[in-house]
Formats: C-alpha cells, sequence, structure tokens
C-alpha cells in the first residue's frame, strides 16, 4: 500500500525529523529547575511511570504495562527563550487507530501566567510518524520575554528521559506554582487515562487541572481499572485533596462494579473522612442502556449510602447527562471513547462539583 505525505503539498502540515536550531542547548527535565508533576517518584525512577512497578505488578498485568505510560505527567519551568525544544526517549511506540499519535505519543504546550491561574494551548510537539525511539520537536514562541510553560506529557506511551532545549543564553527558572493543596487523584478507566483524545492537554483530567491550578495523578488504567483490592490500598496511600472515582467502564458487569464500588469509598473514606469525594458513571449511557442503567444503579446506592452515613462531601455526576446537547452524537471516536468534545463536556462537569466542593476547605484539617 503507498502512502501519502500532506507535508509535501501542505508544509503547514509538515513534521520535521529533526529540529533547526543552531544555538540550541538541552536540559534534562529530571533537574531543577524543572518541576515534575503527577508522577511517581520522577527524578530517581529509571523511566517514568504512575505509581510503584511492584505495585503495580501486584495489580495486573494490563497495569504492569500500563503504569509506565505517562498519562498525567507535566513538567513546568519558565524562560525567555524564542522557542522551545524537547527531545523525548521512548523505549517503544505505540500507535493507535482511533487516537491521534499526537495524543497516544505526543507532548503539547501551554503558556501559564506566573500566578498559574491562568494556562493557554501554545502549541504542540507533533511526532513523526516513523520514528522508532523517541523523537525532538520545536515550537516557536516569536519574541523572547520571560514566560511560564506547562509541557504535557504522552497519555499512552512510555517516556524514559525527556530534555527540555532553549536557545543559547536564555535563562532558565522555575514553573508557576499551582495551588497550595494536595493533588486531585483520578481513578478510571481509559476515558480516564485520556483515550481518545487529539493531544495530552485535552484528556478531561488535565483541563480540570488547568481551570483550578490544581495539581493532579492519572490513574486511569485503559481496560484495567477495576478496583482490585492491592489497588484500593495504594490508592489510600496518596495525598489528596478530592478523589475522582471513574472506574464504571472496567467493571466487567454490574455485579463486579457492585462488589467493588462501595468498598473502595468506604477505604478511601477510612483514610480521608472529610475530603471531596466524586464518583461518576459513565457517559456513553445510550450505547447499551440495559448494562448502563444497572451500572449506574450501583453508583447510585454507593452516593446513597455515603450520605445516609452523613456524608456531607460525596458527590455524583450522572454521566447520562454529560454529553447532552445539539452535538451529543459527536462526542466520541467509537461510541465510547470520548474526543475532544466530549472530553470538554466531561471537564465542564467535574469541573463544576470540584469548584462547589473545595469552597469549604475545612477537608484540608485531615
Amino acid at each position: 500500500m503507498s502512502t501519502f505525505d500532506i507535508g509535501s503539498i501542505d508544509k503547514n502540515l509538515e513534521v520535521a525529523a529533526k529540529v533547526k536550531a543552531p544555538d540550541l542547548v538541552l536540559y534534562d527535565v529530571r533537574k531543577p529547575p524543572f518541576q515534575i508533576y503527577g508522577l511517581y517518584e520522577p527524578t530517581t525512577e529509571p523511566c517514568f511511570k504512575r505509581m510503584p512497578t511492584e505495585t503495580a505488578k501486584a495489580v495486573s498485568g494490563g497495569v504492569r504495562s500500563l503504569h509506565v505510560h505517562t498519562a498525567g505527567g507535566r513538567v513546568r519551568f519558565s524562560t525567555n527563550s524564542p522557542y522551545v525544544v524537547i527531545k523525548a526517549v521512548m523505549p517503544s511506540i505505540h500507535p493507535m487507530n482511533h487516537m491521534p499519535l499526537t495524543g497516544s505519543s505526543g507532548f503539547d504546550l501551554y503558556v501559564d501566567s506566573s500566578d498559574g491561574m491562568q494556562s493557554l494551548y501554545h502549541g504542540t510537539f507533533v511526532p513523526p510518524r516513523d520514528m522508532t525511539d523517541g523523537y525532538e520537536s520545536k515550537v516557536d514562541l516569536g519574541e523572547a520575554k520571560w514566560r511560564h510553560f506547562t509541557i504535557n506529557f504522552p497519555l499512552y506511551n512510555p517516556v524514559t528521559a525527556l530534555y527540555v532545549g532553549i536557545a543559547e543564553g536564555s535563562e532558565l527558572g522555575e514553573g508557576a506554582p499551582y495551588r497550595d493543596l494536595p493533588p486531585v487523584v483520578y481513578y478510571g478507566s481509559s476515558i480516564t487515562q485520556g483515550g481518545c483524545a487529539s493531544r495530552p492537554g485535552n484528556a478531561y483530567t488535565a483541563m480540570v487541572g488547568r481551570f483550578l491550578n490544581i495539581d493532579h495523578v492519572n490513574l486511569g488504567f485503559s481496560g484495567n481499572g477495576k478496583a482490585e483490592d492491592t489497588m484500593i490500598e495504594y490508592l489510600c496511600t496518596l495525598k489528596m485533596s478530592a478523589f475522582v472515582s471513574d472506574y464504571d467502564h472496567n467493571a466487567p458487569n454490574p455485579e463486579y462494579l457492585r462488589n467493588t464500588h462501595q468498598k473502595l469509598y468506604d477505604a478511601i473514606r477510612a483514610k480521608y473522612p472529610t475530603v471531596p469525594y466524586i464518583m461518576l458513571s459513565r457517559p456513553d449511557y445510550f450505547k447499551n442502556v440495559k448494562d448502563s442503567i444497572a451500572r449506574r444503579q450501583v453508583v447510585i446506592d454507593t452516593f446513597h449510602y455515603a450520605v445516609a452515613k452523613g456524608d456531607q462531601n460525596v458527590y455524583y455526576i450522572d454521566g447520562s447527562s454529560i454529553f447532552r446537547g445539539p452535538f451529543e452524537d459527536c462526542c466520541t471516536v467509537d461510541g465510547t471513547h470520548p474526543n475532544d468534545l466530549g472530553f470538554s463536556k466531561m471537564a465542564e462537569a467535574v469541573y463544576a462539583v470540584l469548584t462547589r466542593a473545595l469552597r469549604d476547605e475545612t477537608f484540608l484539617k485531615n
């Protein structure tokens, strides 16, 4: 089968194999002044990962494979360079049939306000489709002035090392601060991990983090969010300002969901009695209505159980309402996994609840 290179006739879609920056200086993001968020022990582990390897192995083979996918990973820094370059070292490349390479294996760049309260997309470090062990890419910024940046790691790819490049003679500093809160912890399925966003910053977890300027940890595991006992135990070791339970999809059936959903809630509540606890039912409700009704009832029952116990900081988001509107049939790539439109609707739903929940910060005393 022959291939067609659109870059040969449209230079706006051309992807360079090597960057053109003769004055380039590369810096390892594992070293100061870079600040890495959303990853487990990123400055000492041999590769970037989302949780300890031994724990991931103990949970399941799927989690073992996926824990080195860098969904939710971010690096923050500042510079007055007129451009930013990345050089990513990747031990393997994971292209997906229904997700752009920019989302599964790409990085994207945001310009942040100095206080971190605003973060706006500036460009994507677009990976070449024929890369084998990583890539390098450049985003031009125009005028050389002081800016704060966030780079989001790939959603579905391992990364061994990441270097940021700036122009020789440019200064380098720390990134904008997040709010002085522990991260929001998300646990769930491929949707939580970010499938199938067009780029990492468009996963709903990343959107909410930007809107609220709160750090987050993405523990979405594609096909493998099943709330196993070992995973529940690990989740309870994490510091958090809020917890989002979004694993409805990966429970093999409603009975399995019922056997684990309340157990997860009870475990988190035993460790953190008052942090906001948000539970979602799945947003692609109409793909299998009978099954969705049964699953949603399990989530609702857990919510009612929590309320009956006197929990005043538990929240339920009805997944069947998330994609509603004039373009509700445009929200997924395959009837299940959200595209950017679907993720924006999910982000709006979670953002609205978290904003309300975090107004009362008495839970910070715990």
